[in-house]
């Protein structure tokens, strides 16, 4: 009788709101798991369900196949893939780093080319969807890359989610990210401004927002998210406002390194940025739509 194919022995470095919910998935398909984080305590959960603890990155690499990181910035993500105590310069030729943070395509591509001369396959596979998508699988990994690579991993891909998405080559996954990323987030001042104008006009704020949920006025954010946390008053993240702040100047050193400007894009930076230094940077993004609800005296609670 035919025997399952064992599976490979999978790293995972940052185990935070994000990367400890597809940690969990990875346990849960049955994937053996060593794990890492610059807090021990973020790794509670996967240790507890049997994944080994991994003192740093090097270690990590040496004793896996596959090492995925999911990390807040570029610059963290580099410190931990290149160099002498790297995931690449570690890992067994024929191995694999995939990348889950929300990259810079520029840093990506960088360590898909040193990945290259050293015989390591590189994906980035930036993750779209949110805290509530990451615990459902719901979220769409969006992934960059040879598509032989991508094929080659999609199962341990589609462990963390049901939307595996082919972007293209190397730095793909990173760019329609951050576009993707764009957009949601400077939809939400949008939509907040529209709903304030709406609401101060007389009509009541949940028929409102039902009809524009129906009409061409409707996004994720409008039908997921405002009424998940604007609508409520709840702002603990989920997605923060500092977040959302390196993922628009990452569209903005996109912008510029392809010769463009985006003045919408300028005009919601300052928002999130002001919002930020209200000392919102760790609440959910959508509470720089109460910067608008200041200035029109009334709040968008249903």
């Amino acid at each position: 009788m035919a025997t399952e194919e064992a599976k490979p022995t999978v790293g995972f470095i940052g185990l935070g709101v994000m990367g400890r919910l597809m940690a969990g998935h990875l346990l849960t398909a049955g994937y053996p798991l060593v794990v890492s984080d610059l807090q021990r305590a973020a790794a509670e959960p996967a240790l507890a369900r049997g994944a080994r603890w991994a003192e740093n990155a090097k270690e990590v690499a040496q004793t896996t196949d596959v090492v995925l990181t999911a990390l807040p910035e570029p610059k963290d993500v580099a410190a931990v893939a290149l160099g002498a105590e790297g995931i690449l310069e570690n890992l067994a030729r024929g191995k694999a780093f995939i990348d889950l943070s929300t990259n810079s395509p520029e840093v990506i591509r960088g360590i898909h080319d040193r990945g290259l001369e050293l015989g390591i396959e590189v994906l980035d596979a930036t993750m779209s969807g949110g805290m509530h998508g990451a615990a459902s699988r719901q979220l769409s990994l969006i992934v960059g890359g040879e598509r032989e690579v991508y094929e080659k991993y999609d199962p341990l891909l589609s462990a963390m989610s049901e939307k595996v998405l082919y972007a293209g080559p190397s730095g793909s996954g990173a760019v329609v990210k951050i576009v993707n990323n764009m957009i949601s987030l400077c939809s939400s001042i949008l939509i907040g401004d529209a709903l304030l104008i709406g609401a101060k006009a007389g009509v009541d704020l949940a028929t409102m927002t039902d009809i524009i949920g129906k009409s061409t006025g409707a996004t994720w954010r409008m039908n997921e998210s405002f009424p998940r946390y604007i609508l409520k008053g709840d702002f603990e993240p989920g997605f923060a406002v500092d977040l959302a702040v390196k993922d628009l100047r990452l569209a903005a050193e996109l912008a510029e390194q392809e010769g463009l400007r985006s003045a919408c894009l300028d005009l919601f930076r300052e928002r999130y940025a002001e919002a930020q230094a209200r000392g919102w940077g760790r609440l959910h993004s959508e509470a720089v739509v109460r910067l608008a609800e200041e200035d029109a005296q009334l709040e968008l609670r249903i």
